[in-house]
């Protein structure tokens, strides 16, 4: 009964991975499938709030995703060529609602098992039983309508497009800060978010640490400051427009090298959501300005201008017919140094995700928002009330010839590498098997690797790239 869970996924791989490991790990997940199938039955039930008894105000719930992932043909340098892991989130969340005022916090833990010694495995998928939420909240009177409210405390928080500040999703840890902000909401559907935070540096991130699931409180501190605010306008153009602003203000520390960065990223957004038998669109453009150093280096102490900048385009249509099925164009555009005396040109992410325009990230993570012009195709078709698939195409160009491309790593300073850097193919499936409980998501990346990723100085000659993973959510 095993194989038939998962001989079908290696059946349908458009690529073969050369690890061993890859395929030992396919089984486990195998394993988790039949467990948590099983495991859904009894939650159906009734919820982990009711088997507690939990009194009328107090939530409580919880999800475990397990995940299999594994990438061969390496596009980072001296990192390993193929790699196989096994990776678990589990989260628990706890709220009382006292009327007008709340109470909660969230446990999340996340551990990786079986990567190599050399794994690109980080922070992103190790942040072993970490509080990410401990907060206080009170509701703000308001009239006709509106509603306002104050947080304070440790908390997570998803702020326009996502782009620059999220809770992440796909990826094993999260974004996470400590502080406070006011969200205010009117009748029309007008919102409001100012806030002021200290984003936390997530621990372990020394290599032994990551390869042990070591449990390290994340800490915060006001060498690092998050502020801003973001403004949502309904009703615009047919759709919504945001404004927002944002600053990050960083200080080094002998204790804790950084690039002493010191940015305010402005920026506006006109969006309309996808909706069957409409277009909709989604465009965004950000600038960063500021200061920061070039690196880490204790020896770095000259602070460079910022000017950097980032685009998105994206336009699509939702057809009635049959599986209402969705086509996008999308474009995206992110500033890489030009290395210039004095300037500083990479654009900096902050704090956001990027798998729902990139792709997915954990072992893959090929493309990120800096250094990067990128223009491809969507389609998404919903086979049934309980599945959904969805597949793409992207080109891949460096903004900056002398600048590494992306996330990748690769760099020639010398620019004689060209700005082409491939062409990425990805594809995903996901579906319900028990409503509000159990979920499968499954998806494949192929990199094309260009002339740029094959040639580049410290490009690996490993071929082209190719990653597939096996999601498993539970919820209870």
């Amino acid at each position: 009964m095993q194989s038939s869970l998962v001989d079908p996924v290696r059946q349908g791989r458009i690529f073969y991975i050369r690890s061993a490991r890859f395929r030992a790990l396919m089984g486990m997940l195998g394993g988790s499938l039949l467990a948590a199938g099983h495991g859904g039955e009894a939650h159906a039930a009734g919820m982990l709030e009711t088997a507690l008894g939990a009194p009328e105000g107090l939530t409580i719930k919880g999800e475990v995703r397990s995940r299999v992932e594994g990438i061969d043909g390496q596009f980072r340098p001296r990192v390993a060529e193929d790699d196989a892991m096994f990776s678990l989130k589990t989260t628990l969340q706890v709220e009382y609602d006292g009327g007008p005022w709340r109470v909660g916090g969230e446990l999340w833990d996340a551990r990786a098992y079986g990567e190599k010694s050399n794994s690109s495995a980080g922070t992103g998928e190790v942040d072993a039983l970490e509080m990410v939420q401990a907060y206080v909240g009170v509701d703000i009177p308001v009239s006709g309508g509106t509603k306002a409210r104050l947080t304070a405390g440790r908390f997570t928080m998803n702020l326009g497009s996502r782009r620059l500040v999220a809770r992440q999703a796909f990826r094993n840890s999260t974004n996470a800060f400590t502080g406070v902000n006011v969200q205010w909401k009117s009748r029309a559907g007008d919102q409001l978010t100012v806030l002021w935070a200290m984003p936390h540096i997530r621990l372990p991130d020394d290599v032994e640490g990551i390869h042990d699931n070591t449990v390290r409180w994340d800490t915060e501190t006001t060498d690092l400051q998050f502020f801003g605010a973001s403004l949502t306008k309904a009703r615009v153009f047919g759709g919504s427009l945001e404004l927002y602003g944002y600053g990050l203000a960083e200080r080094d520390s002998a204790d804790r090298p950084t690039r002493n960065r010191h940015l305010f990223t402005p920026g506006l957004r006109l969006f309309r959501a996808p909706k069957a038998g409409q277009l909709d669109y989604d465009l965004e453009g950000a600038y960063q300005f500021g200061r920061t150093r070039a690196t880490t280096a204790p020896t770095d102490r000259t602070n460079l201008d910022v000017s950097a900048y980032l685009i998105h385009a994206e336009a699509g249509r939702t057809f009635t017919s049959g599986w209402q099925p969705r086509l996008s164009l999308d474009f995206d555009m992110a500033s890489g140094d030009r290395a210039k005396a004095g300037t500083y040109n990479r654009f900096d992410t902050l704090f956001g995700a990027r798998r729902f325009d990139f792709g997915p990230t954990g072992l893959y993570g090929a493309i990120g928002r800096f250094n990067t012009i990128s223009g491809g195709t969507r389609l998404e078709v919903k086979p049934s009330r309980k599945s959904d698939v969805m597949v793409m195409y992207r080109a891949l160009w460096l903004d900056s010839k002398t600048d590494s491309f992306s996330s990748t790593g690769v760099r020639d300073a010398s620019g004689r590498s060209g700005s082409f850097a491939g062409n990425q193919f990805e594809a995903r499936y996901r579906r319900t098997l028990i409503p509000e409980v159990l979920r499968v998501d499954t998806g494949v990346a192929y990199l094309a690797k260009g002339h740029f990723l094959k040639d580049a100085p410290n490009a690996p000659r490993t071929g082209d790239t190719k990653y597939g993973y096996i999601d498993l959510y539970f919820d209870f």
